[in-house]
């Protein structure tokens, strides 16, 4: 079970205000919202609820874009990305629910790209880990957390939303 600070209603409250602000602060107007699957996507499905867009929610799928894909292959039930808006020029929203080493980001922009190029893009997660790899980070977190370098944060869901931290084997 997670303390109250996790509980992802309150980490919704506080991205979702963020983001809010830092749109305001950078003059985004019209934006587009990616939710990257799956996690992602859920919490963007409820942040573009209550942000009110216009534009129906994009969602991206970075299998193939994914730096290890030749290591660890491909899920048989892999579905397609759908941006159901232009992305050329466009303010984007790119929303995931962990972020942690930063190469799904870096994967996420990849695809994103293939699509068209961006005015700007922010990048709001609902949990923001120690233990990132590349020069990214996000512009609007929920909730930033230390964990060991065993353990792991995920996000089930979609209905209810839950936080569970635990740990893993390490890798022979």
């Amino acid at each position: 079970m997670l303390d109250t600070a996790l509980r992802v209603d309150l980490l919704l409250d506080r991205l979702e205000a963020s983001l809010r602000e830092e749109m305001a602060r950078r003059e985004f107007s019209d934006p587009a919202m990616i939710g990257i699957h799956t996690g992602g996507a859920w919490i963007a499905d409820r942040l573009h609820a209550r942000l009110g867009l216009a534009e129906p929610l994009g969602l991206l799928n970075i299998s193939f874009y994914r730096d290890d894909f030749s290591q660890t292959g491909i899920h048989p039930q892999v579905k397609p990305s759908v941006l159901p808006f232009r992305v050329e020029g466009r303010n984007i929203l790119l929303i995931d629910d962990v972020f942690y080493t930063g190469r799904t980001v870096r994967a996420a922009l990849n695809e994103i790209f293939d699509y068209g190029r961006p005015a700007q893009v922010l990048l709001g997660v609902l949990i923001e880990r120690n233990g990132r790899q590349i020069p990214i980070r996000p512009d609007c977190i929920g909730h930033k957390i230390t964990l060991a370098a065993d353990q792991r944060i995920t996000l089930s869901g979609p209905s209810p939303l839950e936080l569970r931290i635990h740990s893993v084997s390490p890798q022979s």
